[in-house]
């Protein structure tokens, strides 16, 4: 066995036939295996001259009164984790046992808070790492798309002018789709550079591992061929859903069947996208292939699906609420001092005034600097949580993290 975080997919990291985590003495076939020092003579008593050998503990006096159901030895004898179990609601309460934490999180199945919490906790100890990556590409990203909206949009017929005929009308809505889809574009290509970053200094906090922008970097660089391959592929998969189900039903001008086609689409794409949601972080840490990473999502969300999804939609609930209370105000404020009030957004002039694109693009910039990290922090912890829960991933997270004697006593 390596020293290695054990990323990479069951079956490739044991040797020897050893279960991962098992104790030395113990062959994974289950028979007998004698240590090479055994203790000297006459360590064991007789049972006539002193206490039995075995875990039995000594007779303990009932417990006292607020003392709990442990007693003054709770924890002493079974647990793996030491710790002591208690009364319902007091300390160490029924529930789960204390783990190892070499990093932000347990190393044991995660409940949706922990999850929130280990991502908020690693923007704040690694913030050094985290912000500057977010910063950068959320700055890139708005610089360019001020610069298409401001030199593309201004020249669209943004007004209502009853001079224009059909063919104008039509050329101002492609060209407005155009530098929407452009925007999108630039919008992807910077998530996915931010994600594939993200993603490695997540999994270094995991281990309670600090990790350099550049050190990101270079973990990440390999793979960001493939994980732009699968971000273009899931995106094409998504428009060909939207095609088959929704065109039809505008093409022939028939609104029952395009709106049917919405109701059957809007289902399709969300049941798709939970659950190939976990296939960016397995392409980056398993440094699989793009189909291998969609097999390995849809592996590893089977049977949980509504439990990604909803801690998935909380979490875009969140983040939203959050960009929303930093981009709007500062939206409006730009549109009230540069863009000429309500008069400018009557006349279409107000989206393309420079102070008014600057104020939207400064609070996007904000926004997006908090948000994104947030985003690719749940979906790693999600696909970490889920490997823990299926494949006993806590196993070879706490050898590299150098906890010592993990998983090797029964509770």
């Amino acid at each position: 066995m390596n020293d290695s975080p054990g990323w990479a997919t069951p079956g490739s990291s044991p040797s020897d036939g050893e279960r991962p985590g098992a104790p030395s003495d113990q062959p994974a076939s289950g028979g007998p295996k004698w240590s090479a020092e055994q203790p000297p003579p006459g360590q064991w008593s007789s049972p006539a001259s002193g206490p039995a050998p075995g875990p039995t503990p000594p007779p303990q006096a009932p417990p006292q009164q607020g003392q709990g159901w442990g007693g003054p030895h709770a924890g002493q004898y079974g647990s793996p984790y030491g710790g002591q179990y208690g009364h319902p609601g007091g300390p160490g309460q029924w529930g789960k046992p204390p783990a190892a934490k070499p990093g932000v999180i347990p190393l044991r199945p995660l409940d949706m808070g922990e999850i929130l919490d280990g991502a908020v906790t690693t923007m704040r100890a690694h913030w050094r790492s985290v912000l500057p990556i977010t910063l950068v590409v959320a700055t890139v990203v708005q610089v360019m798309s001020v610069l298409l909206q401001k030199y593309v949009m201004s020249d669209l017929v943004l007004g209502t002018d009853p001079a224009a005929n059909f063919e104008e009308a039509i050329n101002t809505l492609g060209t407005a789709a155009a530098v929407s889809i452009g925007v999108a574009f630039i919008q992807a290509l910077g998530g996915i550079v931010a994600t594939a970053m993200l993603t490695m200094i997540f999994s270094r906090a995991v281990l309670g591992n600090s990790s350099t922008v550049s050190a990101a970097w270079r973990e990440a660089r390999p793979q960001l061929p493939r994980l732009i391959g699968l971000t273009l592929l899931m995106g094409l998969g998504f428009t060909l859903i939207v095609a088959v189900l929704i065109v039809p039903g505008l093409l022939t001008e028939s609104p029952g069947l395009a709106i049917l086609g919405i109701f059957a689409a809007f289902p399709l794409a969300t049941w798709l996208w939970i659950k190939y949601s976990l296939a960016s972080p397995a392409l980056m840490l398993e440094k699989s292939t793009v189909l291998k990473s969609l097999g390995r999502s849809s592996k590893l969300v089977k049977g949980t699906w509504w439990r990604i999804f909803g801690i998935t939609l909380l979490t875009g609930v969140i983040t939203g609420i959050v960009a929303a209370i930093i981009v709007w105000p500062l939206t409006f404020l730009g549109i009230g001092l540069f863009g000429g009030g309500m008069g400018g957004l009557q006349a279409g002039t107000a989206s393309t005034a420079w102070g008014a694109l600057i104020f939207s693009a400064i609070g996007a910039i904000i926004a997006q600097t908090i948000v994104m990290p947030m985003q690719s922090g749940v979906t790693v912890l999600l696909y970490v949580d889920q490997r823990i829960r299926r494949e006993g991933l806590d196993l070879e997270l706490a050898r590299a993290a150098g906890v010592e004697n993990y998983g090797t006593t029964g509770g």
